[in-house]
């Protein structure tokens, strides 16, 4: 609250600013209210609209294990820099880049279908 020091014949002022203040605390504070009922409306509305699309399905022939053998293997040729490399925009040779290139799709493939979480 915002208070004045005024005279006697400003105490009129002085109760409309601090009304004023107050109405728009208030009215801040309804707005931030709606806001986060809004929000969490919107994110325990389950399935349609803008929500979670959910788990992706696996390319055939392939099985979660299959496509974290994959990862794995790419991971111990130290693919790891590469990816990185890649991801930064830095040149590189065209083994180093399929090699990025194939450990990103199969990393999206594996976190798309929840394989992660499974």
């Amino acid at each position: 609250m915002v208070t004045l020091k005024v005279g006697p014949r400003r105490e009129g002022l002085r109760a409309m600013v601090s009304y004023e203040v107050v109405s728009a605390g208030r009215r801040a504070r309804a707005i931030v209210a709606a806001c986060l009922t809004i929000s969490v409306a919107a994110c325990a509305g389950g399935g349609g609209g803008y929500g979670d699309p959910g788990a992706r399905s696996l390319p055939p022939g392939e099985t979660c294990q299959s496509l974290r053998g994959q990862l794995d293997r790419l991971l111990a040729k130290g693919v790891q820099p590469k990816v990185e490399a890649l991801s930064a925009g830095r040149a590189l040779s065209a083994r180093d880049k399929a090699d990025a290139e194939s450990y990103n799709r199969i990393l999206n493939q594996y976190l798309g279908a929840r394989c992660h979480v499974a």
